[in-house]
């Protein structure tokens, strides 16, 4: 759906995603579903809440993730 909102999870992603990294892909996410870059200043509240409550629920996914393996990883780096 959205090729530049990249995998945040290890071992995709060598560290822990970053908070920018979150709302990175949070606000790709709005952007694409709304269809709009840069919402109108009437949209602008509800396009915000839309990317901070995309950002939160992702947080929560990956804080959730068990990655199999991923323990293993990390303690040969």
């Amino acid at each position: 759906m959205c090729r530049s909102i990249k995998t945040l999870r290890p071992p995709v992603l060598p560290t822990e995603a970053t908070e920018e990294d979150i709302h990175a892909a949070a606000l790709q996410f709005v952007r694409k579903v709304s269809g709009f870059r840069a919402p109108a200043a009437h949209n602008r509240e509800v396009f915000d809440r839309a990317v901070q409550e995309v950002a939160e629920a992702t947080r929560r996914l990956l804080d959730g993730l068990e990655v199999r393996g991923a323990a293993a990883r990390a303690e040969q780096h």
